[in-house]
């Protein structure tokens, strides 16, 4: 992990970053804390020139994204157009599609279809589909838990993940013994930390939680991970005053 490898997942600022005005200042702010890379997720529908021209602007790299199964599907010479456009490698999915979620056979099909697509992007475009975990995935369907069925089944060569190491947490698994499940088709993993408040478990900035993160950094290094995207679903107190925090802490375990 080096200074420039760390990235904040837009999706944290989401309620700033609905208009191109407020993506820009955004932008420039995450600059000032010293974040050099961003992840695209969540933001307004501003022009992809645009979002380039502001990322340029504030000295930030595209380093992935998440984007809707729907333009997976349907739009995908499009979406390969915009990533190319930003230089960006990786194109993630945010969470499996709801009618994929309940059963076996739904987590096969998903994970013969999500395939396809990332043969797709990586032989037709040179581009990497990646796909982020929640918790529910760690539930069994069938007496196997989903997530297994998605490692085991889809395309080695083709489908990376992109380990949510707050979700793996709380679905029960553990993010070390994951990172190195996934070693080898994992470039891009989301970092936020866990915390008990009031006897329920709450996001947390990076080092004001309870994960062991000296250990999932020696495991991501290990690993070979690419990129440490800084994100936080909710949070406590101002977002970037949160992604500030997590930053001051990962530049400690440089």
């Amino acid at each position: 992990m080096k200074q420039t490898t760390i990235a904040a997942q837009m999706y944290t600022l989401r309620e700033f970053t609905q208009t191109p005005e407020g993506l820009r200042e955004a932008f420039q702010k995450l600059k000032d804390i010293g974040y050099q890379a961003v992840q695209i997720s969540g933001i307004g529908k501003i022009d992809p020139q645009l979002v380039k021209q502001y990322a340029d602007e504030a000295g930030l790299v595209i380093c992935a994204t998440h984007v809707s199964w729907d333009r997976l599907v349907n739009d995908l010479e499009a979406l390969a157009a915009e990533h190319k456009l930003w230089n960006c490698k990786y194109i993630g999915l945010g969470a499996l599609p709801v009618e994929y979620q309940n059963s076996l056979e739904g987590y096969r099909t998903f994970a013969r279809l999500a395939s396809d697509i990332a043969r797709t992007l990586q032989q037709e475009h040179g581009l990497q589909f990646i796909y982020h975990n929640h918790d529910f995935e760690f539930e069994r369907v069938d007496g196997v838990p989903g997530v297994e069925v998605l490692l085991k089944e889809s395309d080695v060569n083709a489908l990376g993940f992109e380990l949510d190491l707050y979700w793996v947490q709380a679905g029960g698994g553990s993010p070390v013994d994951w990172i190195r499940k996934v070693q080898g088709r994992m470039q891009v993993v989301h970092l936020k930390d866990m915390a008990v408040v009031d006897r329920k478990q709450v996001f947390a900035e990076i080092g004001e939680g309870n994960m062991n993160y000296e250990d999932i950094i020696k495991a991501c290094r290990e690993t070979g991970v690419e990129w440490y995207v800084v994100e936080q679903d909710v949070c406590r107190r101002n977002p970037f005053e949160s992604l500030a925090i997590s930053l001051n802490y990962l530049q400690k375990l440089l």
